[in-house]
């Protein structure tokens, strides 16, 4: 699938901006100390006449040598090594900061108004970028309350966008009229976001809506930009029926169809299983002479025909489009590993890998995690093992999917003594346990029947301050009715009624 492009971030715009308005200077903290005055001397007595050198006391009769001088040092080496300390300790306290605004957002007792501007929005760009929703509204809330804060559409725009990442298209309306409320006129950006954020949760009619609503406001039409993430949206939803009017509102405004559109066209009928319509439109964007296949296009088809099991057809494919001269990137190289896979052809898969190294293709932490779950859906534990210390000797860095894999791999080889090992790894690791690596936990201990250490992981899930979801709750639920334990299947299905209850998301922002 294409990537979009994305709407430029406006955060750092705002730093420094307290500085500025309360005439605060840098210069004005260095004061002009007067000289020290010299003290006055005193008459010394005559010098003793002696043939013997004359010797400091301190080294009189010592034998000590007196230490050689160190060679000056020239002043760019100087500037460095004290450069370094200085950029470590600004790193260390720009962190610091970032970490204590998070945790001021989350503590509503605790916020202030003067906060220091980088901090506040840096913490703001990592919970977009990690796509931490529910952090990311806390600390938007923080940042509306200082005293320096503009309201600027990028902004939300940015933060509509990760709401539709994250299918959370209540908090996302609640948003836009938070927006409106500072009145702030939506830009194509800001309504291109909203449509991702009703399309992606499945509201196809509130995306139909909100594009007629750009149609009627000023100065801000629906371009190819936002067709192209309404088709995607389209795609995704397998409604595939509505694609055609969109492309004749398209052409009724004179907007032609790129290749991002028709690549959102074949992904959607590859991820739907539909080969044949993908490749009609596939012909289409060929015949149309001006969309050229690209990258894009070509890990769209492969991954259709590989997820199929097509795995001949696959290959074919891949040499046509290198033909085309389409050149392949890493994620095709992943794709075609996780067919090979898929399909049980580990050497081809181990081809594939070696092919990489040759052609200087550096695995990343996708191509790890899908050996690793190859190997663990295999039951062969010690290739997973093995691939699992390359992945760390190389450099590469393991995430949540890489310790659910092994997970899932020592829960169905019944090997569950060594899923505490995991989690004690993690713990000395900065890596940010999510609800799937529990699920994963959860549902490893349910198949077995502890119940009791089952529950101890939801503890811990919450200790973590992870939220339990539907699929946690169906998992346990289903054990307890296994085991005969309907009273604990009950009470959890009353604490499921909460479950939806999100915190100080809707509400709190849309009565701002």
């Amino acid at each position: 699938m294409a990537s979009l492009p994305c709407c430029r971030s406006s955060l750092e715009t705002q730093r420094g901006a307290p500085y500025r308005r309360r005439g605060f200077a840098p210069s004005a903290m260095h004061l002009t100390l007067p000289a020290p005055l010299r003290p006055a001397a005193s008459p010394s007595p005559p010098p003793r006449a002696s043939r013997a050198p004359l010797l400091p006391t301190a080294c009189r009769g010592s034998g000590r040598r007196r230490p050689r001088r160190k060679p000056p040092t020239s002043p760019s080496i100087a500037g460095a090594e004290a450069e370094q300390p200085d950029a470590l300790a600004r790193i260390l306290r720009t962190e610091a900061a970032v970490s204590g605004v998070s945790r001021k957002a989350a503590a509503t007792r605790q916020q202030s108004t003067r906060l220091w501007p980088r901090a506040v929005l840096e913490a703001l760009d990592a919970a977009v970028a990690s796509c931490r929703w529910e952090s990311a509204l806390e600390i938007f809330e923080l940042l509306r309350k200082q005293q320096w804060y503009e309201p600027r559409s990028q902004t939300y725009a940015r933060l509509l966008m990760m709401l539709g990442k994250c299918r959370q298209p209540g908090p996302a309306t609640a948003l836009f009229k938070a927006m409106l409320s500072e009145r702030l006129r939506p830009t194509a950006d800001v309504y291109t976001a909203l449509v991702g954020a009703y399309g992606y949760s499945g509201l196809l009619e509130e995306a139909l809506a909100t594009v007629d609503q750009m149609k009627g406001a000023v100065d801000c039409k629906p371009d190819e930009y936002t067709f192209s993430v309404l088709i995607d949206c389209c795609g995704k939803s397998c409604r595939f029926d509505l694609i055609p009017a969109v492309l004749d509102e398209m052409s009724y405004l004179g907007l032609e169809c790129n290749s991002v559109i028709h690549n959102a066209i074949i992904d959607g009928y590859g991820k739907a299983g539909m080969l044949e319509e993908m490749e009609s439109a596939l012909s289409t964007m060929l015949e149309s002479g001006n969309n050229v296949p690209d990258i894009y296009t070509m890990n769209s088809i492969i991954w259709a025909y590989g997820n199929k099991g097509r795995t001949d057809e696959m290959e074919n494919w891949y040499s046509e489009f290198e033909l085309m001269g389409v050149e392949p990137d890493t994620k095709t190289f992943n794709i075609m590993i996780r067919a090979y896979g898929k399909a049980g052809m580990y050497d081809k898969m181990m081809s594939v890998l070696k092919y990489m190294k040759k052609r200087f293709f550096s695995p990343t932490a996708v191509t790890f995690n899908i050996i690793i779950e190859c190997f663990g859906r295999a039951g062969n534990i010690e290739k997973m093992e093995y691939y699992f210390r390359l992945m760390k000797i190389q450099g590469v860095k393991p995430n949540p999917i890489t310790y659910c894999s092994l997970v899932n791999g020592y829960s169905k080889a019944g090997l569950l003594d060594k899923i505490p090992g995991i989690i004690r790894q993690t713990e000395n690791t900065d890596v940010v346990l999510d609800t799937p690596f529990f699920n994963c936990v959860i549902s490893a201990y349910a198949r077995s029947g502890d119940i009791k250490i089952m529950e101890e992981m939801l503890q811990l899930m919450k200790d973590k301050k992870c939220k339990p979801d539907k699929v946690t709750y169906a998992t346990m639920i289903q054990a307890y009715t296994a085991h005969g334990m309907d009273e604990a299947a009950r009470l959890l299905e009353m604490e499921t009624g909460s479950f939806d209850k999100l915190p100080g998301s809707v509400s709190e922002i849309d009565s701002k």
